[in-house]
């Protein structure tokens, strides 16, 4: 059995050299770190951060911090944060290295290279926090680890204080300390809080915030609910011990063998379609007004083969360009440019000018990358996640104004004054089935967009004006009209990008390539990231929290 055992540990050791994590550029000091730690009555946890942390110059911005729990019976609602008194938001969002916690989200506030800042986070209830003791049976144990980050990512020694908080009504001679981590006193300083409750208070100055570090304590059970104390069953181990370790490693070699290459290739298509950094620089406070519908679409990550649909839209509207066939795909550019263009636009339409048909899709590529790099360049100093929201804002006005339009006349009007604003929305063909139930009063131009409605006009004098294009009267059922803006995305991807995702790859190796290995800082992650407990042993009275990206 102790040779099977150490052949499992050595297959965990090569399992773990396996997995490596992307590079990021977060660097910081963690110069103090507080917490106390409150055992109630209850048998609940409240827990209370103050973590004073220093952007390291050369480091990202600590925009988020991810804060690690000992376990998922915490009371999300119950979770506070603020800096300098300015509340916080709390996310679901948690990117630690493993277990359950949160994301503090520092919006506007966030720590920029250079500076220092104070973050008070706040934890109301976490039940399932006390196990038996192993060494008396008549007490409960207390183990906490407060939260730690990866080395990767963390410079500097920490100073450290962790405050325990027996439950109300302990009597002095009645709790025992377990044994302290090193660097910490042996004895913590003992004490009583406001409430008249006895404290252990264990600092070290000279620890460090990459360390996991566990404290714990002992209390006679009876001044907590019974049902509180987890109770851990050992299986014992000379029992089915062959199925368990065949078990094991077949589910061991299964994941490496099976789950890691599936998960990799999972994590390489979805970082292909990611043409937009997951950060723009440094985040930057407020709103960026002013983009136009196309430029919001990239902001916001939508599909390229719908932004080059919403492009061609926008070149319609402005009679630089008709489609005059859709199979094959062909448009018309005008000879005479309209003023007013887009860079954007003037870049696409050159695209589609005669003679470029075999470089078609290498120009668009590079239209792509200039219009992901502008939007990247004017974003510097804005929020992402603030100008995101203003601008699903302005969609669902857009959508709001059709929906409640008193005319079927009125409501096309809208539409096709906002139509590439109501694109934004990722439901944008169910939700144009379910507001045009009737018919659509279909825009002016778009008989230069589809030409089954309207015969193709020669351009050799330049494009026809609105008036001489489709009727304004003309009406479709609202179903046809979404199903014809999606033939429209759909053609792009066919026709002239060909596979969404290798064209949105090409673009993506360009916009934000993978990230090179680094001999430092390697193995890092979000901002305020740092590493979720690893003390779950059956027996063992742990109670850890750690955390982050």
């Amino acid at each position: 059995m102790k040779r099977r055992i150490a052949l499992f540990l050595a297959l965990l050791l090569a399992f773990s050299l396996t997995i490596s994590v992307s590079a990021q550029d977060y660097y910081f000091s963690l110069d103090k770190e507080i917490v106390n730690v409150y055992w109630n009555s209850d048998g609940t946890m409240s827990l209370d951060y103050l973590l004073t942390f220093t952007t390291q110059p050369s480091g990202h911005a600590i925009d988020f911090v991810d804060v690690g729990m000992p376990n998922g019976n915490f009371d999300f609602n119950s979770i506070q944060s603020s800096i300098n008194g300015n509340p916080l938001s709390i996310s679901k969002d948690y990117q630690g290295t493993g277990g359950e916690g949160f994301a503090v989200e520092m919006g506007p506030y966030a720590i920029l290279p250079g500076q220092t800042g104070t973050i008070h986070i706040s934890v109301g209830r976490i039940s399932q926090v006390l196990y038996k003791d192993e060494q008396d049976e008549n007490y409960a144990s207390a183990v906490f680890a407060p939260l730690y980050f990866q080395s990767s990512v963390i410079t500097g020694n920490t100073d450290i204080t962790v405050i325990y908080h027996l439950p109300p009504l302990v009597n002095p001679e009645e709790p025992k300390w377990h044994s302290a981590p090193t660097g910490f006193p042996s004895e913590p300083e003992t004490a009583f809080d406001s409430q008249g409750r006895i404290t252990y208070t264990w600092r070290n100055p000279g620890a460090n915030g990459k360390t996991q570090y566990k404290f714990g304590a002992s209390f006679p059970k009876s001044y907590v609910p019974a049902d509180s104390i987890v109770t851990v069953k050992v299986p014992n181990a000379y029992q089915s011990s062959d199925t368990i370790f065949f078990i094991l490693c077949i589910g061991l070699f299964g994941f490496i063998f099976l789950g890691i290459p599936l998960l990799t290739m999972i994590a390489g298509n979805r970082r292909k379609l990611q043409y937009m950094t997951p950060r723009i620089s440094i985040e930057g406070h407020g709103i960026k007004r002013g983009l136009t519908a196309v430029e919001a679409a990239i902001l916001m990550g939508e599909s390229l083969d719908k932004v080059m649909t919403m492009i061609l839209f926008g070149v319609i509207k402005k009679e630089a360009a008709q489609v005059v066939s859709r199979d094959p795909l062909k448009v018309e550019v005008s000879p005479s440019l309209p003023d007013g263009l887009h860079e954007y636009e003037v870049n696409f339409l050159a695209a589609f000018k005669e003679g470029n048909t075999k470089n078609r899709k290498n120009l668009l590529q590079e239209m792509t990358v200039k219009l992901v790099r502008s939007v990247s360049e004017k974003m510097k100093g804005f929020s992402r996640l603030e100008t995101i929201g203003y601008y699903k804002n302005i969609m669902q006005k857009a959508w709001q104004q059709v929906e409640q339009a008193d005319t079927p006349d009125v409501q096309g009007q809208f539409f096709e004054q906002n139509l590439e604003w109501t694109m934004l929305d990722r439901d944008y063909d169910d939700r144009t089935r379910r507001v045009f139930r009737g018919p659509v009063f279909i825009p002016t131009w778009w008989g230069r967009y589809d030409p089954t409605y309207s015969r193709p006009v020669s351009v050799s004098g330049g494009l026809p004006s609105s008036s001489t294009s489709l009727p304004s009267v003309l009406r479709l059922p609202g179903s046809d009209f979404a199903s014809s803006v999606a033939v429209g995305v759909q053609t792009f991807s066919q026709k002239v990008i060909g596979n969404v995702t290798d064209f949105t790859s090409r673009v993506t190796n360009v916009t934000n390539p993978p990230p090179k290995p680094s001999s430092d800082r390697s193995r890092g992650g979000r901002s305020g990231g740092g590493r979720s407990c690893a003390c779950a042993c059956a027996g063992c009275a742990c109670a850890c929290a750690g955390g982050g990206r």
